[in-house]
């Protein structure tokens, strides 16, 4: 690639700087490069400092959004006019031309990676004022975790692509970079299918993450069943779920997984769920009975809602009655606490007041044998 052509004027204003450093033939020529360009990078210092002064007094009265902007920008200015200063001070400075254009170049990919910088830090910046809304501590929280799944999705893929893109165009500044990928990307077919496939689970993992966040089959804290175990949603990444089970262990399954296989959502509406208690009793069980200490164990109970609360014979085995109860609560972790609640004092109740219900082995005697006496009777 050809050396841009500088305009006639500006070539000619370089040569007489040069030739005016040169007049100071009393100092050593690295001396003379270095205080030029110190003083180039201490003027954009103060440009820096000033610039600020005057953004704070704009947005002081605006809102939180352009005073966070303001502050997060800051770094990645005062770098930006670093660099500015130093290619301007090798530029003018008596350096010679050959590494003064290696700088240059390599001022040139930093500046680029520094926009980048910059602009993750503006994504950052919205992502914290959009979520400033949601309110996630509140015992109804589905509309907060929705937006906050979405938000933090889109903002990994986002910042995924800004880097993929920062790097490429910091790499186009450099000659040699640039012929090599040119020549890679034109000759190397092989190698090209070889990257897709090696790329492939990436690439699968990072459009299921864009798939999730716009559909939402799960958020952040959902209560889902997975691999046959149950946890919240803890956290999702570009490119992986951390699933926290109920004993503190964590899953991890990558987005592909919550778009291809089938799993449980007990949230994924509201978190109100309904919980179940089997209990097994004799054939001679009175139920209405124990209908009616079932209802009374649920309504006494702090952990039920008020809304769902059944008692219905299931299922009739060999032995026993098979009972389910169903009684509704405002979370998984509710419903689970309130079934526990119903096991012990349900049992309680059939151990202490209705021992009828317990289940029974009865033995049937042939008629006309004599029944063996039991040693308690005699």
């Amino acid at each position: 690639m050809r050396p841009l052509r500088m305009p006639p004027e500006i070539t000619a204003l370089t040569r007489q700087i040069h030739d005016l450093w040169r007049r100071f033939d009393w100092l050593p020529e690295w001396a003379v490069i270095v205080l030029v360009t110190a003083g180039f990078v201490a003027g954009g210092w103060v440009a820096h400092k000033i610039v600020f002064m005057i953004l704070r007094r704009v947005v002081k009265n605006r809102d939180v959004f352009w005073r966070g902007v303001v502050e997060r920008a800051r770094k990645k200015l005062r770098v930006m006019m670093i660099l500015i200063g130093i290619g301007i001070g090798v530029t003018v400075s008596p350096m010679d031309p050959a590494p003064s254009a290696d700088i240059r170049e390599v001022l040139r990919f930093l500046f680029v990676l520094t926009l980048g910088w910059l602009a993750s830090g503006l994504l950052d910046m919205w992502s914290v004022m959009h979520l400033k809304r949601y309110n996630i501590a509140v015992e109804d929280n589905l509309l907060a975790r929705k937006h906050l799944t979405q938000t933090r999705i889109l903002q990994r893929v986002a910042k995924v692509i800004l880097f993929i893109v920062t790097v490429g165009l910091a790499l186009m500044t450099i000659a040699g970079f640039r012929q090599w990928g040119v020549s890679l990307l034109a000759s190397a077919g092989v190698v090209g299918i070889i990257a897709g496939l090696a790329l492939q689970p990436i690439l699968t993992n990072m459009v299921a993450g864009i798939q999730i966040a716009l559909t939402q089959p799960i958020r952040l804290d959902d209560a889902v069943i997975v691999e046959n175990e149950w946890g919240n949603v803890e956290e999702i990444t570009a490119t992986y779920v951390v699933v926290k089970l109920w004993d503190w262990r964590r899953m991890v399954l990558p987005l592909s997984y919550f778009i291809s296989t089938p799993f449980q959502n007990w949230t994924r509406e509201n978190a109100r769920l309904i919980g179940s208690a089997f209990f097994y009793v004799d054939y001679e069980a009175p139920i209405d009975r124990l209908r009616t200490a079932f209802e009374g164990i649920v309504k006494a109970s702090k952990l039920w809602d008020g809304d769902v609360q059944v008692m219905q014979v299931t299922d009739i085995t060999a032995r026993v009655l098979q009972v389910r109860c169903l009684a509704s609560a405002r979370s998984a972790g509710v419903a689970f606490d309130l079934r526990c609640e119903i096991r012990e004092k349900l049992m309680a109740f059939m151990r202490d007041e209705c021992r009828e219900a317990l289940p029974r082995d009865r033995l049937e005697w042939p008629q006309g044998e004599e029944r063996p006496v039991s040693p308690s009777a005699l």
